[in-house]
Parts: C-alpha cells; structure tokens; sequence
C-alpha cells in the first residue's frame, strides 16, 4: 500500500533489508508511568524473540490460571522483531501466578507488578526502536536524508502491517460495507481500522503531492503538540504560522467518521476533494459507527541517532503510540523485508 505513496524527502536511492534478523528490530514499550504497586490487575514486562503478541497472552493466561480474554496488551508487536512489551492480567482476588513456567529462550519475563486499572490498547506514551538496515547498496546523500528527516520528519503513514498481506483486510473491509457480514469483533474492528488508515494516507500524500504538507490552509485543524486537543481557525495568522513552525501546534488529517470534519474553509474543501472518489469508503465507516478524529499529518522521531558503517546503518528514535517505524524507513532507503512468512510456526498464528 505504501509504494503508491508520495514521499516527503524524494524517493530514497540507496536500497537495504530490514529485519534480517529479529534482532535487527528491537522495540521497547514506554507507558509513560510505572505500575502503582497494588490492585487486581498484574502489569508484566515480556522480552520475546521471533514470538507474536497473541500468542504470548495466551501463554500467560493458561500460567495464570484465567481465561484468554483476561489478558490485554496496550499493543501488538511485530513477531520478527526483539521486543520488550506490557501485557495486563485481571486477577481479582487471587494470589501472585507463577509465570515463569512460559519462560523459553525467546520468551522472558521481566517484571510483574500490581496496578489498579486495565491495561487497555493504546495505553502507552510509545515505543523506543532500535533498528539495523543491513546489505545497503551504498551510502550516496544518506546522512543529508538522516539530518532532514530528523529535523523535519516524514509522512505519518500507517504502514504496511495496518492492511495486511497484499491488502487483505482493506479487501475484507470493501466485502463487510458490500453487506458482508464479519461475527468477529476484533476482525470487524481490523478491517475498519484498516479503511480509516487508507483514507488517512490518501489525504496526507495529497498534501505532499500539493507541496502543502508544511503549509497551513484557511481552516486547518491543528492538534496541540504532546496532547490530542485540536482547534482550527477560519484564517492563517503570522501567531499561528509561528507556532506551527516551531512546533508547538501540528497539522493533521481526517480519520474518517461520523460527523463534520474538524477542519473548515479551504482546508475542509481540500480534505473533502481528496477523498472525493473514495465515498463508498466514507459510507461505509460512517454506518458502521466511527467518528470524527484527528492524527498529526507528519511524524519526527524523537533522540533520533545513528551510525552509518560499511553496509550497515543502525538507527534508534523515539516515537508515540500509534506510530510507525516503517514509515520512518521508508523515507530513508528503499528496504526490502526479509522474508519470514515461508517459515513454519507451529503457534503464532502468523
């Protein structure tokens, strides 16, 4: 889905692989808050290795003695990947479980401790990534594209792992607003969640494309920076185009739903023209129940640093929940994914 996409820098020359290994991805969860101590629930810290999120929650329910839908995670995690997540246990009124018994050479328990409320998806302030492109097909105007995209980010793309393999579940979404009927509440919420993405992504390259992806419009809805209170004003003001340069307010777009959308004037009008041939899509999220949100229009990952050596360039960033690393990627090189779908895994379930 994403190579129909505009870039932002211009499209990378120099050409890698991701995820060689799993330990050429690590990522480590940030609640933004630690564990009050006591309560019914059990927060546990999980370092797992080539292992999917699903399929350890439900290891941990069978060592917990629970049923699989007493265990939550604030997100999924990519299962060819190193990472150190939060998983959530409901135990009321029941002792501390042994839950080292799920415990393997690609699964560790890290922590565990008592918290007073669920640990529900999205509860989370975002992920640290560590990642090494490998097998770089040289370095030509690599480091300038590192410093613009560390100083002026990239697209806020969701990635490819939003819409499935081959675009499945946009596929199974177009089926489910034909009349479809989808039982499964968590496929029912993938496959709308997978067509407010394409929507998203459909008006963030239509400003890239227009130039405007820097520039505020008339009526631009602008979300407060480290917060999600939004506003927009019917004109551009040098106040307001000097704190969205420098950073204090972001530009964002439409993730379609029901009611009107924030923005308002010109920038409604450019939003509105976007997305002008996609009203089956519109229909479709607005009957099935969704919302008018918003989500930033641009992504800048945070401490960005890296080392750049032979045909190897490691690089680590923060960014907030929601955020895709890929799409960081993606503005850098032209990564090709190593791929591990061949291989056989008795239960990920991928």
């Amino acid at each position: 889905m994403l190579e129909q996409l505009t870039y932002l820098h211009g499209q990378p020359a120099v050409t890698g692989v991701l995820k060689a290994a799993p330990s050429d991805f690590v990522v480590i969860e940030d609640l933004g808050f630690e564990p009050c101590g006591e309560g019914e629930h059990i927060f546990v810290r999980v370092r797992k290795s080539g292992e999917n999120t699903a399929w350890v929650a439900g290891l941990l329910a069978d060592a917990a003695g629970v049923n699989r839908n007493a265990v939550t995670w604030a997100g999924l995690k990519d299962r060819h990947a190193v990472t150190e997540q939060w998983f959530g246990i409901h135990l009321p009124g029941k002792g501390e479980p042994d839950l080292s018994v799920i415990e393997s050479d690609s699964i560790q328990i890290l922590e565990a401790r008592r918290h007073n409320r669920k640990l529900r998806t999205g509860y989370l302030k975002g992920n640290h990534f560590t990642l090494r492109l490998t097998g770089l097909s040289g370095s030509e105007g690599l480091e300038v594209r590192l410093q613009a995209v560390a100083e002026q980010g990239v697209p806020n793309y969701y990635g490819e792992q939003r819409f499935g393999r081959g675009g499945n579940n946009l596929e199974a979404a177009k089926a489910m607003f034909g009349g479809k009927r989808i039982k499964d509440r968590n496929k029912r919420s993938l496959y709308l969640s997978a067509a407010r993405s394409m929507l998203f992504n459909t008006v963030v390259t239509a400003r890239i494309e227009q130039r405007v992806a820097h520039t505020l419009l008339a009526g631009d809805c602008l979300m407060l920076k480290g917060s999600h209170t939004i506003f927009s004003e019917p004109e551009v003001t040098p106040e307001l185009a000097a704190r969205l340069a420098s950073g204090d307010v972001q530009l964002t777009a439409p993730l379609w739903g029901r009611g009107r959308l924030a923005s308002q004037g010109e920038a409604a009008a450019f939003e509105e023209a976007a997305l002008s041939e996609l009203a089956e899509w519109r229909e479709g999220l607005e009957k099935a129940g969704m919302d008018q949100e918003r989500r930033p229009l641009l992504l800048r990952p945070e401490g960005m640093q890296w080392q750049l050596e032979a045909d190897t360039l490691t690089l680590s960033f923060f960014l907030p929940a929601g955020a895709f690393a890929t799409s960081v990627v993606r503005e850098l090189i032209d990564a090709r994914e190593a791929d591990h779908y061949g291989e056989t895994h008795a239960h990920s379930g991928e």
